[in-house]
Order: structure tokens, then sequence, then C-alpha cells
């Protein structure tokens, strides 16, 4: 696997609102994210998770408030991975991984051969003429993934990227993921409901509330660095997972 190193971004919100006609879907906001760190977003369905990471992305607007990103000025340094891959299905997987740097006028060559370093370091060296239909669930993730990592970006945003596949695939991206964000240090901000996921993947946890995206809680996660799947029977992950369940639990009643 690559060992390239990329430096995340700082971010910052400052009461940040965000709402669809009267409905208050984030209001007033505060959240700083440091360079570098991994960072888990919870909270029940409708809390505004997916809108928040939009907001982030650039992909809306905030009626209020404002987002400051640190530094601003590297382009496509901001990736998205979301729920479903969103592979073009006549393209095969080199070229679908290859496709941001192509749209960023990378020569041929020098953008197939980023588009295989990439499938190498997700473990899919050996699909790269295969086509999506012809992958499974967990590997059309993995080729959504490097085409995210390929660009190098500085911040990756991920929206249940996981969420619909077996829980044995689960673990393994997740693992993978975790691994690459060590070696990287892009700064991550990774939306789920998943508690154990939050947990396993995340320095720091934060959980809205159900009504108007407040935080909840902001907690940071006392783990080692590196996990594998023997964490996932420790008592220091079951610990973690308790105190964010009992601020899920809260916003559900």
């Amino acid at each position: 696997m690559g060992t390239q190193t990329t430096s995340g971004v700082a971010l910052q919100l400052k009461s940040v609102r965000r709402a669809f006609d009267d409905l208050v879907v984030i209001d007033r906001m505060d959240l700083t994210v440091a360079a570098g760190e991994f960072l888990a977003i919870l909270g029940p369905s409708g809390c505004g998770k997916s809108t928040l990471l939009r907001l982030i992305a650039r992909l809306a607007r905030p009626d209020a408030g404002k987002i400051v990103i640190e530094p601003d000025d590297v382009p496509f340094q901001t990736a998205y991975v979301f729920q479903d891959a969103h592979l073009l299905p006549w393209r095969n997987v080199l070229d679908n991984v290859a496709l941001p740097l192509e749209l960023m006028g990378v020569p041929a060559a020098e953008r197939k051969e980023k588009a295989r370093a990439e499938l190498a370091n997700v473990g899919l060296a050996d699909v790269d003429r295969r086509y999506p239909a012809q992958l499974s669930g967990g590997m059309r993730m993995r080729v959504s993934l490097a085409r995210a990592l390929v660009t190098s970006p500085r911040l990756l945003l991920l929206d249940e990227p996981f969420a619909a596949l077996d829980e044995i695939t689960r673990f393994r991206l997740d693992r993978h993921l975790r691994d690459l964000w060590i070696r990287r240090r892009m700064t991550v901000i990774f939306v789920t409901h998943s508690i154990s996921e939050a947990a396993f993947l995340a320095d720091r946890a934060v959980v809205l509330t159900r009504k108007r995206g407040h935080i909840k809680l902001d907690h940071r996660l006392n783990l080692p660095e590196v996990r594998d799947e023997q964490l996932r029977v420790d008592a220091r992950l079951a610990n973690e997972m308790k105190m964010l369940l009992g601020a899920m639990e809260e916003e559900t009643r």
C-alpha cells in the first residue's frame, strides 16, 4: 500500500442556520474541527446530519452564519462519498476512479497511474477493467472511496457510505478507512446512524438533537489510535458506545 501523506484542513462553523420553509433543520450551530481530525456525526433520522454535511461541502449555503475552512486556497481539496457508490455503469473501474482527475484536466497517462495506485490502496488492483455491474456492493463502495481519494483531498466527507452493506463487509471497510486516515491524516467527517461504527472509527463523536440540529453531546473517544477487530469486543469500546447510546436514547424518546 502507498505511503502518501495528506494534511487536513481546519473547519469552523459559526452560528450556522439552515431552514426549509418553516422547518428549521440547523439552528445557530457552532462547531470546530481540527486539521487532521476524524469526527463522527450521529443523531436520529431527520436531525440534520446530511444537511450539515452538504453545507460543509458547499453543496448548499447556510441561511445565516458562516463556515470557515483553513486553508481554503487549494482546488479540489474536498471529496464527498455518498450512501450509494454512484459509479458510471458505462465506464470501467479504472475510468470511474480517474474521473475527478479527468475533470481537472490531468493528462490520461498520469490520471490512470494515480487511479491504479488508489485502487491498490483499497485492495482492488485486480479489478480495474471490470464494470460496476460486475462488482459486489462492498467492492463498489471501495471504488467510490478510491475515486474520492484520487485527488488527495484534505477534507473527506462521508454520508453513511457503508449503511447498505452486510455487517462483515462493513467491519472490513471501517477498518480500512481508519487505516487510510492514519496514513494520510486528511480531515474526515463521517455521518452514520451506527453507534458502534462511530465509536470504532472516530476520535471524536458529536450527537445532534432530534430538532433544530443542536449539539447534544461532543465527546472525545478514549481509544487507541490503531484499531483492529479485537477492539470490537474490548470493554473500552463498549464504554464509549454506552455513552453515545445514552445521548442518542434521550433524543429518540
